[in-house]
């Protein structure tokens, strides 16, 4: 009986960890299959919520790294801004000696500068970047400064730019170089908040124009999106940045060194797999911040350094308004609130006055501030407060 019973028990044993051992076992694949659902060959990478910057998933998005023609959007939306599309532009020897890929423009000849921006863009001509750097600056070392100081204008924390097409450069101050952080957010500024996105947007969607045809296949390949920069060299790899825009939502991303010859396609794989993700992920919700009240105590104010050791006590009550925001989010994120009061107020404090904020963050990435306001006046005490309470403090203490 005693060893029928050891049996048992061991059996009972087994047939446990069997089924933890397989429960374990599933979890395990479950994780394995999500990782596996948004496998990516780049090297870095970034999703965007293209309205407030947002990275929603990214892989080393923040380490900066070589990114070829994918700064010619930058070349691009910064001549829009400062020129005409009519200007001549002048080729110099330097522009025409530029690498392949090229347009073959001539030293000393004339060309319209739209038809340059067009061929930056729709074939990414390494030629027509230099030309165009060279009429709006003078050099591309005047435009490369100008190309930094407008990344770190929009918003871009780690971006240093040689030349104006993307060929790998290297200077005493660093290499050629964005991260796909950065690389979205130019993508963003360029598609929804230049005042010359509307131009930038009819130059990149050209299919075709005169003899030049848009190397971005990926336009064909997936409903809303807007625009995309190709690029590769040597050292970035193959690069991509785009845009998208579909039922309301807005997304950018950028993808750094996602293969090397011969994974040419790579980066379409990827493109797909982003905005995918973006869009089974997330959705464009409405979120309603209700007002909220916050007392804070009043301790020590009379209005009159006299009797500044008089301690008047009271509360005052603070209150915000009711807000209304369209977010991107997924079921799992949350706003968060925070509340700071201000503490240098003095008295008289008027009804509506602003007496602090409270920070909304939506999964750690800050919202908008909202005011505190003061739903009463509070008033300087006069004599007969002051004396008042002198005479109550009297009492108290005798007491």
């Amino acid at each position: 009986m005693t060893i029928f019973c050891v049996m048992k028990r061991s059996l009972c044993i087994c047939i446990i960890g069997g089924i933890v051992l397989l429960s374990f076992i599933s979890i395990n694949m479950e994780l394995f299959q999500a990782e596996e659902s948004l496998r990516m060959y780049s090297g870095g990478y970034a999703l965007m919520d293209g309205d407030t910057g947002r990275v929603l998933k990214g892989k080393d998005e923040k380490i900066p790294m070589a990114n070829a023609s994918t700064t010619k959007i930058l070349t691009c939306i910064v001549t829009l801004e400062k020129c005409d599309l009519e200007e001549m532009v002048t080729v110099s020897s330097n522009a025409a000696s530029q690498p392949r890929v090229k347009m073959g423009i001539k030293a000393g000849a004339q060309y319209p500068l739209k038809d340059m921006l067009y061929g930056l863009m729709l074939e990414s001509y390494n030629d027509c970047a230099v030309a165009i750097a060279e009429h709006v600056a003078g050099s591309t070392g005047n435009f490369a400064k100008i190309l930094n100081d407008k990344a770190k204008a929009i918003g871009c924390k780690d971006t240093y730019f040689i030349t104006p097409n993307g060929l790998d450069a290297e200077d005493e101050h660093g290499f050629h170089h964005t991260t796909a952080e950065d690389l979205c957010r130019m993508m963003a500024y360029c598609t929804w908040e230049s005042p010359k996105k509307d131009l930038f947007l009819k130059i990149t969607q050209t299919r075709n124009y005169d003899a030049f045809v848009n190397r971005n296949s990926f336009l064909n390949q997936m409903e809303g999106v807007l625009i995309g920069k190709t690029g590769f060299t040597n050292k970035a790899g193959y690069c991509y940045v785009a845009a998208m825009e579909r039922n309301g939502e807005r997304y950018c991303i950028a993808l750094l060194a996602c293969g090397w010859p011969n994974n040419k396609t790579y980066k379409w794989k990827d493109a797909r797999t982003l905005f995918e993700y973006g869009m089974e992920t997330y959705d464009r919700r409405n979120v309603v911040i209700k007002s909220m009240e916050q007392e804070i105590l009043i301790d020590g104010f009379v209005g009159n350094s006299l009797f500044s050791m008089i301690n008047r006590k009271g509360k005052l009550k603070l209150q915000t308004q009711d807000k209304e925001y369209q977010v991107l989010m997924n079921d799992d994120e949350k706003i968060e609130t925070e509340i700071i009061l201000y503490t240098d107020t003095k008295l008289p404090i008027k009804k509506g006055q602003n007496m602090g904020q409270c920070n909304l963050y939506l999964d750690d990435m800050y919202m908008d501030s909202i005011p505190l306001v003061a739903s009463d006046n509070v008033n300087i005490w006069g004599w007969k407060e002051i004396l008042y309470t002198i005479f109550y403090q009297f009492l108290t203490f005798s007491l």
